[in-house]
């Protein structure tokens, strides 16, 4: 049987886990070491994001590589990563949990809207406007228009 997006979330695979950055990968993100986090620790961070804020998937890297005290953190896992919260968190929702994680305040870098989050664009842009953001399309980009000022810096 084919594992829920919960049970793919509480799988850490014997994460986080540090290494030096070398060879393909010191040219990809630069020199030093990184961190591979945890499902978990992502969706943690996710979760402290309060309601009319957003955060992008640089900061929750910036926010692991601070924990782990290390250079920085995977880009690919944690965008992975966020993913597998983000669709976790509807399975919850549809479950009929009222506190789930807000994954729709995460976006990519530059302020847009993921679209591989559940519900695509148009439900992650729904639920930012109730919370008091404006909305902008940019070419076949969506974004949060002034999400720098609506940051949340201070994850843990």
């Amino acid at each position: 049987m084919k594992k829920s997006w919960r049970e793919k979330l509480a799988d850490d695979k014997d994460l986080p886990k540090i290494g030096e950055a070398g060879g393909k990968l010191s040219k990809r993100w630069g020199e030093g070491t990184f961190v591979i986090p945890a499902p978990r620790e992502v969706d943690a961070l996710m979760k402290q994001v309060p309601k009319g804020r957003v955060v992008t998937i640089n900061d929750l890297r910036a926010a692991l590589a601070r924990k782990h005290q290390t250079d920085f953190a995977c880009p690919i896992t944690t965008g992975i990563f966020s993913w597998i919260a983000a669709h976790a968190a509807a399975e919850d929702e549809a479950a009929g949990k009222m506190r789930v994680t807000p994954y729709w305040r995460t976006l990519k870098i530059g302020g847009e809207i993921n679209p591989k989050y559940p519900g695509g664009v148009a439900a992650a842009a729904n639920r930012l406007r109730a919370e008091g953001h404006q909305i902008i399309a940019k070419g076949k980009r969506t974004l949060v228009a002034g999400f720098e000022k609506k940051l949340f810096t201070k994850l843990r």
